[in-house]
């Protein structure tokens, strides 16, 4: 029976307890650590945007930044101005408190809710926070959010001005995380980029850019850029951007020093005033949009007075009603640029032209392709459908994720292994792909290849991915193969196509593997599927001697009950991830390409034995 609801079911939370109920609401979702994203990185984030508007108001050059990756213990000293003494334990702990409210004294800062520090401050095991001023220092201590010491007084050896923050993530709310050291690394070095001559020590790894997003577009695109970066800086606005070979386009975009990895206003404004640019420079022709955009890579930097950012997290810039004065500035801009640059912009018009001759090449193959598919079938014969589907255009203002973000399609090889997920699964929310065996290895391939390829060509259209990924039909793609070594090259083979032709779905945090168990561990009572050889001999050690213990070859061999389980509530799933690495291809063509005597020598090379084996 129901409790009864009455006055006494009405609760009032004080913000600290808010905060550990309710993080995702302040920092976005907990996660592993696995993904860019995870709070455990918007917790730093947060303390470091402090010290980076230092930086941008002119006080400080240099933050220093120490990290733990096993613990998350993190520490932050930066040489600004220092928070006012008086002000130190309300500036970390009071809601809705700070100095950001105060544009006299922050002109260009992205954190304006006065919130930031003190999610952190709630979330973390123990935070101490000290501010040096003039010879003096005040200091607070707190565990989970809560205040236990504070001093204040004259510095008995000189320091410089400035503040320090050292906090540890309390597992007890945010529980299993791992700092992965790659993507702290590339947060810092998206600090320096949009912050031309700030140094940030992290570790004892010096970073710095004196070139700004110069720096960051020659790293990004290194060799594989068509021609030199055309580069737009006025006060308040910075732009560059140049083509590669790449299939899709890459966008870094930035609003006060923040990196809004979902866009916004400006990104979309820089899009349309691009487009309209380069059809102003050549009246003659009209340049088609995406064959504009198609191997672009590009990087947007906007300093605002108090901008507006969707969620606490701050990655995505939404100001609509400065977007015509935003495409109208940039237009003048690169119209400008592209005819300081003649000798480049037609090399730039050279790429747009070839990429709309491939286009149109594509086009007829595309047809061909959907007209041999409908012959046979007017569905995709290797699917299985959910009744629900990803809607990314319909965003609830609640919690801030797309109708469907639950969904999910499983990539599975064979049918045995199909049917057992096809009769598991949740009809409602998720979808099987069978693969016929190892689907084709894209390495080197151009993409009318995957049009005449009848699998990845059903599988583009299951996706609904073929002209533009706001289609996208489901919220993860899963790979669920055996864990066998014929699963792994499948997995390797799936990977290489998704990493070569539709990166930012793995970018986005989209694609997954699925972990499945190695062994099943019971006894009369009781049973136990395992992971790892460490799970299965606790499972051992519960169970007793005689248990009975079964090796799994392949996802075929576990019921459809048990493996319910496994696609539930507790799924386990390893996300596909692209690290820091600045030439992907060069990687996938090693890996994946014709050069199999280099990687059996380096394969051999590489190989570490263990001696207990023998």
């Amino acid at each position: 029976m129901a409790k009864d609801y009455g006055d006494a079911s009405i609760k009032t939370l004080d913000p600290v307890t808010h905060i550990r109920t309710r993080p995702g609401m302040y920092v976005g979702e907990p996660g592993t650590g696995a993904m860019y994203h995870d709070c455990i990185y918007i917790l730093l984030k947060e303390v470091i945007d402090n010290s980076v508007d230092e930086f941008v108001m002119g006080q400080g050059r240099r933050i220093d930044v120490t990290v733990n990756y096993d613990t998350g213990e993190t520490s932050v000293r930066d040489y600004g101005r220092g928070i006012p003494l008086g002000k130190v334990v309300d500036c970390v702990s009071q809601m809705n408190t700070g100095g950001k409210f105060d544009s006299d004294s922050f002109q260009f800062s992205a954190g304006m809710n006065g919130v930031g520090t003190k999610a952190v401050n709630a979330l973390s095991e123990f935070f101490e926070v000290r501010s040096f001023r003039e010879g003096e220092f005040s200091e607070a201590y707190f565990e989970e959010g809560r205040l236990k010491s504070k001093r204040r007084g004259k510095l008995k050896t000189p320091e410089r001005s400035g503040t320090y923050i050292r906090y540890k993530p309390d597992v007890k709310v945010l529980k299993h995380f791992k700092v992965r050291e790659e993507h702290v690394l590339r947060r810092m070095k998206m600090y320096c980029y949009v912050n031309a001559g700030l140094t940030i020590n992290l570790n004892g790894q010096e970073l710095r850019s004196d070139r700004g997003l110069a720096d960051m577009i020659a790293d990004e695109a290194q060799f594989e850029k068509l021609y030199a970066p055309f580069h737009v800086k006025t006060k308040n606005l910075e732009i560059i951007f140049t083509h590669t070979n790449r299939f899709g386009e890459e966008y870094h975009s930035f609003v006060n020093g923040q990196y809004t990895t979902d866009g916004g206003t400006h990104l979309t404004a820089f899009k349309e005033a691009l487009t309209k640019a380069l059809n102003e420079y050549d009246a003659k022709k009209k340049f088609d949009g995406d064959d504009i955009r198609d191997g672009l890579i590009g990087a947007v930097s906007l300093r605002i007075m108090n901008p507006v950012f969707e969620g606490q997290t701050k990655i995505k810039f939404v100001m609509n009603d400065i977007k015509a004065d935003l495409v109208a500035e940039m237009k003048r801009e690169i119209l400008a640029a592209l005819h300081r640059s003649a000798p480049e912009t037609e090399k730039l018009i050279a790429k747009v032209e070839e990429t709309g001759k491939i286009r149109s090449q594509l086009n007829t193959i595309k047809k061909q392709a959907r007209e041999r598919t409908q012959a046979t079938s007017v569905r995709v014969p290797q699917l299985k459908d959910s009744k629900n589907h990803l809607r990314l255009e319909k965003v609830n203002k609640k919690t801030g994720k797309a109708e469907g973000e639950d969904t999910m399609i499983f990539l599975t090889e064979g049918q045995s292994a199909g049917g057992t997920l096809g009769g598991a699964r949740d009809a409602m929310n998720q979808a099987v792909f069978f693969l016929r065996g190892k689907p084709l290895n894209t390495c080197g391939v151009g993409k009318e290849v995957l049009y005449k390829n009848e699998e990845f060509f059903n599988l583009i259209k299951t996706l609904d991915i073929e002209d533009t990924l706001e289609h996208l039909r489901y919220g993860k793609i899963i790979f669920a193969t055996d864990a066998d070594v014929d699963g792994l090259h499948i997995r390797m083979l799936l990977t290489t196509f998704f990493m070569r032709f539709y990166r930012q779905l793995i970018l986005d945090g989209r694609v997954f593997i699925l972990e499945t168990p190695l062994f099943r561990v019971r006894n009369r009572k009781e049973h136990y599927f395992c992971y790892t050889d460490e799970e299965r001999e606790r499972a051992i050690a519960r169970c007793g001697r005689g248990c009975e213990i079964t090796r799994f070859k392949g996802l075929g061999e576990i019921d459809k009950e048990d493996f319910k389980g496994f696609i539930g509530a507790d799924m386990r799933l390893t996300p596909v991830t692209c690290s820091d690495d600045v030439d992907v291809e060069k990687t996938i063509k090693f890996y994946m390409g014709a050069n199999t005597p280099e990687r059996k020598d380096y394969i051999m090379e590489s190989l570490v034995c263990d001696s207990s084996e023998f």
